[in-house]
């Protein structure tokens, strides 16, 4: 599956970074592209991955999902 996730907080490539680990952290997920100027993460992962639990990683990473 893919979902794309539009991202509130981000202002560097430091922030990218943070954000696609955080994704990558979750169990189930793939990959994950972050993309500062579209302020997005587009994300892959196995259908067991709830939009929650990626919303949970962008938010302890601290950042917030819109």
């Amino acid at each position: 599956m893919k979902t794309t996730l539009k991202i509130d907080g981000m202002s560097c490539e430091h922030c990218v970074h943070h954000v696609t680990e955080a994704l990558k952290g979750v169990v189930g997920v793939s990959s994950a592209r972050v993309d500062l100027k579209s302020k997005s993460a587009e994300v892959e992962h196995g259908d067991s991955v709830s939009l929650d639990a990626l919303r949970a990683a962008v938010e302890e990473a601290g950042y917030e999902v819109a």
